[in-house]
């Protein structure tokens, strides 16, 4: 969130994501929004190493080139986002013949490429922060089937999410929780859904004035008893970055790693934040 307080992970904050899309689960979200009449905008790019995506058998080596974050403030309270990007390109090392989706992939080489499912969302800060109470926020989104099943990267599917959003500071410290519900379609059988709890948390430190580390932990946990629909499964990330702000922009950069076996082993990122007062609120 290269413009809020936190700065978490500018890239794919609000994928709210709930961009709970096939793979990344998002990270921890900051309840502060943009800012009345402010304009942000993040690019940037990823590499995760095995990625496993279990609805077309496919798994490799993921690089997400554009990814992109814009947030507008329509009051100082509220903010509308929209996260997704321009190429996910997967480096295939293996696929799974027996994967529900296999027979759809149209994907003979070693590699596959398609867009990053978009994903539209508000967030609305209901509470705002005092010396004894942390700020609290509400967000809503809906993860758009931009993604499709003939590149074996996308499920066709339509996602909401509700979520919670908590921040304090502590000095030069603070701390974000975030916890949610999720609605996820399941990608091969019609009128079948699995509700899951969407979860972070986070630690920002300004060592510096323009300098931040922040440590994220984000996921989500599939209700479902038994086994949960393909694509829809428990999934975790431990994330570590360092920031950069200098004026309009900030700079970001980091690791992460996979908690579960559907989740990719490691990954870098990094991109690029610029906020600017666009218009002004009436």
């Amino acid at each position: 969130m290269g413009t809020s307080p936190a700065l978490i992970l500018a890239l794919w904050a609000a994928l709210p994501s709930v961009a709970l899309a096939q793979t990344l689960p998002t990270p921890t979200r900051d309840p502060e929004p943009v800012g009345a009449g402010k304009l942000s905008i993040g690019v940037g790019e990823s590499y995760s190493r095995t990625d496993v995506y279990p609805v077309s058998g496919l798994s490799g080596s993921l690089i997400q080139t554009g990814l992109l974050n814009v947030r507008v403030g329509v009051s100082s309270m509220a903010e509308v986002q929209l996260t997704g990007g321009v190429n996910n390109h997967l480096l295939i090392s293996a696929r799974d013949p027996l994967a529900p989706d296999a027979p759809l992939v149209a994907v003979s080489g070693t590699s596959s490429n398609d867009v990053e499912d978009a994903v539209l969302g508000t967030r609305v800060r209901f509470m705002a922060e005092t010396s004894v109470r942390p700020s609290f926020a509400a967000e809503f989104s809906v993860r758009l089937p931009n993604s499709k099943h003939p590149s074996g990267l996308g499920m066709d599917t339509m996602d909401f999410h509700l979520g919670f959003l908590g921040g304090k500071t502590y000095g030069h410290v603070r701390a974000v929780a975030n916890l949610g519900w999720s609605i996820l379609e399941d990608p091969v059988r019609i009128g079948i859904q699995n509700d899951v709890i969407t979860y972070g948390g986070s630690v920002t430190d300004s060592i510096h004035k323009s300098v931040d580390l922040v440590v994220d932990l984000s996921g989500r946990f599939s209700s479902r008893h038994g086994t949960p629909p393909a694509g829809t499964e428990s999934r975790s990330l431990l994330r570590g970055s360092v920031g950069y702000s200098r004026g309009p922009l900030r700079y970001d950069a980091g690791i992460l790693l996979g908690v579960t076996s559907f989740d990719p082993s490691w990954g870098l990122w990094g991109g690029v934040t610029w906020t600017i007062s666009a218009f002004k609120v009436p």
